[in-house]
């Protein structure tokens, strides 16, 4: 069974249930084994804000050191993303695995009439793959009120009940008491429930759960006395972060704590949210018995990225999409974009037809253009109907479109760089728009039949359409994903061309499809055309086809002056530290380090690393302040050279210190872990590499889990050049580094470098660090002394596309370099 078999058995699943309750689910799990009971859960409901509060427990709890499982809903473009481990998406293989272990028992349900539904059957996929990763806690976003939900079947450590609004009134019930009684039904055995309840739902809370661990905001005129955690807004500190303050003062919740934290998320209620997932991480805490200081929960909050909530996506004009679904949600998405100013605001909206559009309009300030859309989803609302309301609300200049893309494009369209360009009404609006920051196009070297099939398997493609396309892809190669109306349209314009258009065997609206075009560099020239103005958001998809095939004329050059815009360069590697696994110790004292950086830039390095503390296996951390003491006397010294010099480290506080001694680069080994980093680099306007890697240092024998490395690799590394795009960094000054050895086996290590030119569909300069490691014992070579090897691995990965080595020894890898350089244009030499 492959990802799309799989995927479409679930998506095929009723949405309704028969009868409500969890025994459905319980009787699944118990045909599984039961493999969630030795799991510790946490449960988050409420009518707003518990995806946004389970994202900053879980955050909180794994830089406490857990492991940690999220569960949330719903997903933007795979369904994978419900199930995360330690921030990652479950695999395709496990998701693959589940079905078909649990398919039978579900069709035999089905056929007695007790089938289950969509939401039943994925809840189980979560418990099952949380258990199977031996989590040490997993936290859950509950669906819809909490006494019935699927996720009720655990019975969790702690629990929360974020706030309560009136929604789905047809099953939760018509007061506000009625569903605070539900959702507090949540609440564990043996320890209080929290909640930012108030006013009467606070009361149904407190008589259905008993005991109760309250967040309040003082300023809030309904704020319970003497809440057990008191929470404030500070106000947004940029245009991504806010911060909030939170402090427990009660002797019902232990210690007492006031931490002061960064949000990468803005708006006052925000701060219950805070509060929320800080009672509960203690909660968790003492259970799993770790420790969890303010220093911990100020990064571990800070580290709670959640899209799609007021984000930010660019600033001239500001663009911001936002999964608003109610007027509860609409009036806090109002207060939040009065902090900012703007000229004109240009409103998107698509929404579903069960939401009282008339109420989220009224919520929001009158608009100076409003283009409504629907996504792709059967339980959209029409586009005319949305246009009517704001038209009836007073709207001058509405207009209608089908697609969610055509509606963002005309928004931009009008706005002028001082604008605002809102987005909101839905998730599944913000998850189709966001497509625009976020699709990839990744070139795909195909030069035999059997290639031309592993690609395709490997995008999900039937059984009969590998066997049909793979005889016939040649010439240029691209995958990417795109929605299915989108899909079918290029297959029919390609099969117009003579070009090879294969497409994934999914059938379900439900999530992105993957799609393998092929074809002469002419005839996509021609599709590319074709596309241009083509409605469903097809122009997008041709403009970044055009960028990765590199059929834009228009291109604009880069005069940045760094080395590596002209020609591969060589970094060498200074180590000022006594343990590092290849040079450790030899320039460990500062005369040597200074001297051995004088003889790389002779031998012909372009760019000097300074490290201070070694990422290698089993490595014990270092101070701050060590860290700092070894590497800024050694970057004073040597910056009067004619070389860039980058500083390795993953502190930002590290990256501040270097560069006020005269560092150029800022790299990080941890891909923007420091959430300050990023805000460092845009600050200094320096370039920043961000590398892929699972934890640095490296933990010895933790085994990852990749569907495809490279592919993975890929779309992780997207993700955090987006965030340093929302903080100020422009794309071209993001260096990325696939992390060889870092997490990844030894076979994984050498499919990344074979696989290297496929990273160019994330736009930014390749750096490969290879130097010396384990990764060739695969090839028979000792790790920590292997020059031959890693001299080969030099010219193969500026071969593959990679701008940047980062090595040890410098004169034989320049003459690597140069030798790979000199087959791709011999002239240059001359």
């Amino acid at each position: 069974m492959n990802y799309s078999e799989a995927a479409n058995f679930l998506f095929d699943l009723r949405r309704f249930q028969v009868k409500p309750g969890t025994e459905s689910v319980r009787a699944l799990l118990a045909h599984l084994g039961d493999p969630h009971e030795h799991v510790r859960f946490v449960q988050v409901a409420g009518s707003n804000g518990k995806g946004s509060t389970a994202r900053m427990v879980e955050s909180t709890l794994r830089e406490a050191g857990c492991n940690v499982g999220l569960y949330t809903s719903p997903h933007f473009d795979s369904l994978r993303e419900r199930v995360r481990v330690d921030g990652r998406k479950m695999p395709e293989s496990a998701l693959c695995a589940f079905v078909e272990e649990a398919k039978p028992y579900l069709v035999d349900r089905a056929a007695a009439g007790e089938p289950l539904t969509f939401f039943e059957a994925v809840t189980a996929l979560g418990l099952w793959y949380f258990g199977r990763s031996d989590v040490d806690v997993a936290v859950l976003e509950v669906g819809m009120g909490g006494e019935l939900d699927a996720t009720s079947v655990v019975d969790p450590v702690a629990s929360a009940v974020t706030n309560v609004t009136l929604e789905h009134t047809a099953v939760l019930g018509d007061t506000i008491e009625e569903i605070a009684t539900t959702k507090a039904h949540v609440a564990p055995a043996d320890r209080p429930l929290v909640t930012a309840a108030t006013g009467e739902a606070l009361d149904a809370v407190r008589a259905q759960a008993g005991e109760v661990v309250t967040v309040a905001d003082a300023n809030d005129a309904d704020a319970p006395e003497n809440p057990d955690f008191r929470v404030s807004y500070k106000g947004r500190v940029n245009h991504t972060e806010s911060v909030v303050a939170v402090s427990a003062e009660s002797e019902s919740v232990s210690d007492a704590l006031a931490v002061e934290a960064r949000l990468p998320m803005l708006g006052a209620y925000q701060a219950k949210n805070a509060g929320v997932a800080v009672a509960l991480a203690r909660q968790v805490a003492d259970e799993v018995g770790v420790e969890l200081d303010t220093d911990t929960i100020a990064r571990g909050l800070r580290n709670a990225h959640w899209p799609g909530r007021f984000e930010v996506m660019q600033r001239e004009p500001m663009v911001v999409l936002d999964g608003a679904h109610n007027p509860g949600a609409f009036e806090v998405l109002a207060a939040v974009l009065s902090e900012f100013d703007y000229d004109d605001l240009h409103l998107v909206f698509g929404a579903m037809h069960d939401k009282d559009h008339r109420e989220m309009a009224a919520a929001l300030p009158t608009p100076d253009s409003v283009t409504t859309c629907r996504p792709n989803l059967s339980r959209a609302e029409d586009p005319e109907i949305l246009a009517r309301v704001f038209e009836r609300a007073g709207v001058e200049t509405v207009d209608s479109v089908d697609s969610v893309s055509d509606a963002l494009s005309n928004a931009l369209d009008r706005a002028g760089s001082d604008d605002c360009v809102l987005l909101t009404g839905s998730l599944f609006c913000v998850a189709e728009a966001r497509r625009r920051w976020t699709r990839l196009g990744i070139p795909k070297e195909v030069t035999s039949r059997a290639e031309a099939r592993t690609t395709l398997e490997r995008a999900g493609a039937t059984p009969e359409a590998v066997d049909a396309g793979g005889d016939d892809i040649a010439h240029r190669v691209v995958k990417t994903q795109v929605e299915s109306r989108q899909a079918q349209a290029l297959e029919i314009e390609m099969a117009r061309l003579d070009g090879q258009c294969v497409v994934a065997g999914l059938d379900s609206d439900g999530e992105l499809h993957d799609v393998v075009l092929s074809g002469t560099l002419a005839q996509f020239g021609r599709l590319l055309d074709a596309l241009d103005g083509h409605p469903y958001g097809l122009s997008e998809v041709g403009a970044d086809l055009r960028e990765r095939l590199e059929l834009d004329e228009g291109g604009v050059a880069d005069e940045s002056g760094y080395p590596w815009t002209d020609s591969a360069s060589v970094m060498g590697i200074l180590n000022v530290t006594p343990d590092s696994f290849h040079d450790g110790g030899e320039f460990f004292d500062a005369d040597d380090a200074i001297d051995r950086a004088r003889a790389m830039v002779d031998a012909g390095a372009e760019i000097i690393d300074v490290g201070g503390e070694s990422t290698r296996p089993g490595a014990d951390p270092v101070s701050v302040e060590d860290e700092i003491r070894r590497v800024v006397p050694v970057i004073e010294a040597i910056s009067e050279l004619d070389v860039a010099i980058s500083v390795d480290t993953r502190r930002a506080e590290v990256g501040r210190a270097a560069l006020d001694a005269g560092a150029d680069v800022l790299n990080d080994v941890t891909g923007l872990e420091d959430p300050e980093m990023r805000f460092l680099a845009a600050e200094r306007e320096v370039p920043v590499i961000v590398m892929h890697s699972i934890d640095a240092p490296v933990v010895p024998g933790k085994e990852i889990d990749y569907d495809d490395v490279v592919e993975d690799v890929i779309e992780e590394l997207n993700e955090r050049i987006l965030l340093a795009e929302k903080a100020g960094i422009p794309r071209e000054r993001v260096i990325v580094d696939p992390g060889l050895g870092f997490g990844k086996s030894k076979p994984e290590n050498f499919e990344l470098l074979s696989r290297l030119s496929e990273f160019e569909a994330l736009g930014c300069p390749i750096l490969v660090g290879h130097s010396h490691k384990s990764m060739f014992e695969l090839v028979g070579q000792k790790a920590g002394n292997n020059l031959e090897a890693t001299i080969a691995g030099t010219a193969l990965a500026v071969d593959r596309g990679a701008d940047i080595v980062r090595v040890h020894d410098v004169p034989e890898n320049v003459a690597a370099v140069r030798v790979a350089e000199a087959t791709k244009d011999p002239s240059r030499f001359e």
